[in-house]
């Protein structure tokens, strides 16, 4: 019993689908009593005795019309074929198959087993009376009008609303992605905050700890001296420190964004490879021995490829100064034919007795070789940094000239127009939004086509359905009784049972076991009124035209 009850749920959440709101179930129930009551009121005129069954079977598929919109389509192809009533059940089965069935071949399969279940039922009820072809030509043009078109443009309807749907949804996630681009922009100034701070105040910092670390092995200071320059340098070192955990907190590895190519801060205040020389001066200044040489010729560097250039110099002469205290160190600058190659070497430092007593151990972050290969990989170079055979360090860097400046800036400009401009444009927007107009538009004007071919058509089939089945009195005149039918027929138009089958029921009774045709009588001058239509009988027994006669029907 419970999988009975689960499996009539489903069928009727299937059959009815949701959801079903009080106003909407009240809405749905008072439109399918109207479709109902309007099908009985039109088979009411058309004097059929099917107003009951026809008006409960369009409520009914009113109803299903949802849930099953391509059945709907094929029975109401069914009815409307049969009789006038369901006609509006017709257009409103096409609006819901329209909007309903995603697929376009099962929809264009409902609509044709629809239309071939209406022409069909049509030639069953009037083929008799009339010219096959008008009836299909007429079924097709009402059909085409009172289904297809209003398929057509619900179709429409639900594309558009689909597609602002999908682009509204994209335009929430490029608005979230926006925001994600602003965080990570704030990141990546924080990341580049913290690289100059490691680059600039480090430097000074080791600086100021290799001054102190020179007075206090200077034999000519006091004692008291001595201890004063000792404390100096273990608060140059504990600064160190200090600015080591800043570092950390703002390059924070988890989050941060390397800079982009191109994306470079404020340049360094003594201006690229032009402030190398100042940096190498500041060093023999705090008692370093220091070697600087350039060779080469000398080319113009781009703008991050130069200031590049000045912070691996300014690190590795930091490093040497913590790590290899008393060392010479020697920096070059070598303009090769295509890249600018940056080298700082030192060997081991020396043992100085009694040098740095009390000093405290190295502060060292871990971050300025990481940073610098990235300085180096943003412009397109590399860094390479290790031991050297002879127990020393070297830093050797190899710089483009050009960089990857052109590419980055427009890289950057593209992101910050991105960030502070609005959303950037939706690739194939335009098309999606152009598809379902073009189309639905297409759709219309073929059926627009179809329908005015159609009328055309009947028109034309009409007057000469009409021309067909009346016959001139001059013509009448000259037939006489007594001739064979295949003169008689020779003189007659060709007739058409479709103008004339109003007239068979009217006038003289027919001679017995005679077969006869009518035809309307152009008599040349206006009735005694518009409702008269004159009658041509023309009745054959054996071959033979046994009678012909002329009466008067009201119309």
């Amino acid at each position: 019993m419970e999988a009975i009850a689960r499996a009539w749920s489903k069928a009727v959440r299937t059959a009815l689908p949701g959801p079903w709101r009080p106003r909407r179930v009240v809405g749905e129930a008072v439109a399918a009593l109207l479709m109902g009551v309007a099908a009985g009121l039109l088979e009411v005129v058309a004097a059929t005795d099917l107003a009951v069954p026809f008006g409960l079977a369009v409520a009914a598929l009113w109803l299903l019309r949802r849930g099953f919109p391509a059945t709907v389509l094929v029975l109401t192809g069914v009815i409307a074929g049969w009789s006038l009533g369901p006609i509006v059940l017709l257009v409103c089965a096409g609006w819901a198959a329209g909007a309903r069935i995603s697929r376009v071949w099962r929809l264009v399969g409902a609509f044709v087993l629809s239309y071939l279940m209406f022409s069909t039922f049509g030639m069953l009820k009037d083929g008799a009376a009339g010219s096959s072809k008008l009836i299909i030509g007429l079924s097709l043009g009402v059909f085409l009008v009172f289904a297809v078109l209003p398929a057509l443009y619900s179709r429409y309807r639900a594309q558009r609303r689909a597609l602002l749907d999908a682009l509204r949804e994209r335009n929430d996630q490029l608005v979230r992605e926006r925001a994600m681009v602003v965080h990570q922009a704030r990141l990546r100034e924080r990341h580049r905050i913290a690289q100059d701070m490691h680059d600039s105040l480090g430097h000074q910092l080791a600086l100021i700890s290799v001054h102190s670390g020179a007075l206090e092995v200077d034999r000519t200071l006091s004692d008291r001296q001595r201890e004063a320059v000792g404390v100096l340098r273990q608060a140059a070192v504990a600064a160190m420190r200090e600015l080591r955990e800043v570092v950390g907190v703002l390059h924070d590895e988890s989050t941060a964004v390397p800079p982009a190519a191109g994306a470079s801060g404020p340049a360094p205040s003594r201006g690229g490879v032009d402030g190398v020389e100042g940096l190498v001066e500041s060093s023999r200044a705090a008692g370093a021995l220091v070697e600087f040489r350039a060779e080469g010729e000398r080319r113009p560097l781009a703008a991050v490829v130069d200031q590049a250039a000045y912070r691996i110099v300014q690190e590795a002469l930091t490093n040497a100064h913590k790590h290899a205290p008393g060392a010479p160190i020697a920096v070059a600058l070598r303009y090769e034919p295509d890249a600018l190659v940056v080298e700082v070497t030192n060997p081991r430092a020396p043992e100085l007795v009694g040098a740095r007593t009390g000093a405290g151990s190295v502060v060292s972050g871990g971050q300025g070789l990481t940073g610098l290969r990235e300085r180096a990989r943003l412009v397109g170079g590399m860094v390479h940094a290790g031991p050297t055979p002879e127990q020393g360090f070297r830093l050797a860097a190899v710089l483009p000239y050009a960089g990857a400046e052109a590419e980055g800036a427009a890289a950057l400009a593209a992101e910050e127009d991105w960030v502070t401009g609005g959303l950037p444009p939706v690739e194939g927007a335009d098309d999606g939004r152009r598809r379902p107009v073009l189309g639905c538009a297409a759709g219309v004007g073929a059926v627009t086509l179809i329908v005015a071919g159609l009328v055309a058509w009947g028109v034309v089939a009409f007057v000469r359905g009409a021309s067909d089945s009346t016959v001139r009195q001059s013509v009448y005149d000259q037939v006489r009784v007594g001739e064979s039918r295949a003169e008689v027929l020779r003189q007659l138009p060709p007739g058409n049972d479709f103008f004339t089958s109003d007239f068979q029921g009217d006038g003289p009774p027919k001679p017995e076991g005679s077969h006869c045709r009518w035809y309307s009588l152009a008599k040349g001058e206006p009735g005694d009124s518009w409702s008269e239509n004159h009658v041509a009988r023309f009745c054959f027994d054996g071959g033979v035209l046994v009678e012909k006669v002329e009466y008067v029907t009201k119309g």
